[in-house]
């Protein structure tokens, strides 16, 4: 014998059919959102020539802190409170080091002391003079043209730079960074 629904019972009943066949589609729908796409294809690494190809030289962490090191001990034998930085080729920090009672100021002066020493590979009380004959040297970027910031070589070629702020001239920033140069010639 067939059961006939009332009125009320046929509409709670499909919404409750309609509500299930939704839910099943959503979550089939968010099943495929959520399952894993097959993953691209690796690049493949594209192989050179020596020819094509160059070799640098850096200095070591170790390296740049004793030439830090050194810079710091000559000030502090006369009685100077500086900042040491130490950039790489490219002008990158590798460290720096603001010794006892230090200017605020003398940190970034040194990080940009050794960043122009290693552009030019020159020192920069050297550099300064140049400013005569290129006044515009002076605007470009991360530079500072005052004495205390030299450059670092090897084979001739420049491979890091030590800028000196902090001391009463630039003068004997560029001392106390010449010492710490030298600490890597030994």
């Amino acid at each position: 014998m067939k059961k006939i629904l009332s009125r009320r019972a046929r509409i709670v009943t499909g919404s409750a059919v309609v509500a299930a066949v939704a839910a099943g589609t959503f979550g089939a729908v968010s099943a495929n959102a959520a399952a894993p796409q097959a993953a691209p294809a690796a690049a493949r690494a594209a192989s050179v020539d020596r020819d094509d190809t160059t070799t640098s030289t850096h200095l070591t962490i170790d390296a740049a802190t004793e030439a830090a090191r050194a810079a710091l001990k000559a000030a502090e034998k006369e009685n100077q409170r500086i900042s040491v930085a130490v950039v790489d080729r490219n002008g990158n920090t590798i460290l720096t080091m603001r010794g006892d009672g230090a200017g605020p100021q003398s940190y970034e002066s040194a990080v940009k002391k050794a960043f122009t020493a290693v552009s030019w590979n020159a020192s920069t009380t050297e550099l300064a003079k140049r400013l005569e004959n290129a006044p515009n040297l002076k605007d470009i970027p991360g530079t500072l043209f005052l004495g205390g910031g030299v450059p670092v070589t090897a084979r001739n070629a420049p491979i890091a730079g030590i800028g000196v702020a902090g001391a009463p001239s630039g003068d004997l920033d560029e001392k106390f960074a010449q010492a710490g140069a030298e600490a890597l010639a030994g």
